[in-house]
């Protein structure tokens, strides 16, 4: 399926001799499945902080990838990854202090509901655990997505992500919902929201199929980066909870304090989920993500099922984890996510206000969506054009939403306000570049 901001056959003639045998040789070994980013995709050898660099040494401000939410290549990290490694890495069928210091540090950053910690290898295979977790716990099968979700590559979790493409089938117990919508006034958006979730419950048990879990991404990243107003899952979640299912939040993209209003997503909405899910920057690029939970909620589970995951968890994951949720707190990332997102939302309102092609901008801490039109339509062409004007001035975004019309702007959490004006000086370039083409 063609996905946003990608590399196309079309862009392959445009590339250099070099570049061409590069992607020829990754064809070759690694087939077809595989995507690239950009029209001209980039080869990086090197990051630090903010920053990542190519094998020409050409520098690109970073304000896409949250996996490295503490910063490419942190030493606090990779001292603490290197400390552990050396000395030993095993499982979780031995004792070991590190996952049980790093699950009580984890549980100590949520409410006092959510307490009990499994660890996985990724946030796909964290929201695959909560789906088995949850159709123990409710005996039910429903599962209820918004309509451009993304939660994972699973079997399980591809058939509750309709972003994956028509071409990946919804399973026939998944139901799926409007996104809040964004032209809506924000009173309106709660019952709303919740007017498609009880719409979704009742069709699933039109069908026979009980509800077991509401799951979303608490910034509803894939539906087009949608944050506001604060509150509004407070209805939906009760109505699944009324229908007998659970309310899991994936947690993987809004989670570690990138909102800037708590360490969670989901806080900033006043509601306590069920489950949570973890993953993207939990490693800061170590291979880490998991679930907390209500205890009663995997007491069964965890009665029934033998649960092993050979790398999950280790002692060596354990550091990376306990290192990146060290600096988050030390080095109060989320008071800058929230600093640096503030005058970051407030100068692209202020170039949108401008523009005839930029539309609303939505977002919190630094996590930010843009919405790209023409005539007052959805425009993935412009915004794919502003995506590569970025990259050929050094700056990288993605795009994002049904329409692919959205720029996803989602820098580390070091991102300083420096950096947001490098970011703005590019924007306001790109933007004119695509806007003269229009």
């Amino acid at each position: 399926m063609t996905m946003a901001n990608a590399f196309g056959a079309d862009d392959f003639a445009r590339l250099s001799e070099q570049e061409q045998a590069l992607i020829a040789r990754r064809d070759r070994v690694l087939g077809p499945a595989y995507r690239l980013f950009y029209e001209r995709p980039v080869h990086f050898v090197r990051g630090e902080g903010v920053w990542l660099y190519d094998a020409d040494g050409r520098a690109f401000l970073d304000a896409y990838n949250n996996v490295a939410s503490v910063g490419h290549s942190n030493p606090v990290v990779l001292e603490a990854i290197s400390r552990q490694a050396a000395t030993l890495n095993t499982h979780t069928r031995y004792l070991h202090e590190n996952i049980l210091t790093y699950a009580e540090s984890l549980a100590a950053t949520c409410p006092d509901e959510l307490s009990q910690v499994m660890f996985t290898c990724t946030g796909s295979e964290a929201n695959d655990l909560a789906v088995r977790i949850a159709r123990n716990y409710t005996g039910a099968t429903g599962i209820i997505v918004t309509s451009h979700a993304y939660h994972g590559v699973t079997s399980t979790v591809a058939e509750l992500s309709p972003s994956l493409g028509a071409n990946v089938d919804l399973g026939l117990h998944v139901r799926t919902v409007a996104p809040p919508s964004s032209t809506l006034p924000p009173v309106e958006v709660e019952a709303a929201f919740c007017a498609g979730v009880e719409a979704a419950i009742a069709d699933l048990q039109r069908y026979g199929i009980k509800p077991a879990m509401l799951i979303v991404d608490t910034i509803f990243s894939s539906d087009g980066v949608i944050a506001d107003p604060p509150g509004f899952l407070v209805k939906a979640v009760a109505a699944i909870r009324s229908a007998g299912g659970i309310f899991v939040a994936d947690e993987v993209q809004p989670g570690f304090g990138r909102t800037g209003d708590a360490m969670w997503g989901y806080q900033r909405h006043g509601v306590v989920p069920d489950l949570m899910t973890l993953g993207k920057p939990m490693g800061n690029g170590y291979p880490m993500a998991g679930l907390i939970a209500r205890p009663e909620v995997i007491r069964d589970f965890g009665r029934k099922a033998r649960y092993f995951n050979t790398f999950a968890g280790s002692p060596v994951a354990a550091a990376a984890g306990q290192a990146v949720l060290d600096v988050v707190i030390r080095d109060d990332l989320i008071g800058n996510a929230k600093e640096v997102g503030v005058y970051l939302k407030r100068e692209l309102e202020r170039f949108c206000a401008g523009s005839p092609i930029l539309g609303q901008v939505r977002g919190a801490g630094l996590f930010m969506g843009v919405d790209v039109v023409n005539g007052g339509g959805p425009s993935p062409a412009a915004a794919a054009g502003i995506v590569n004007a970025m990259r050929e001035r050094g700056v990288l975004i993605s795009a994002s939403g049904a329409n692919a019309n959205v720029l996803k702007i989602r820098p580390p959490l070091v991102f300083s306000r420096s950096n947001a004006r490098t970011f703005l000086e590019a924007f306001g370039l790109a933007t004119a570049d695509v806007e003269g083409r229009n």
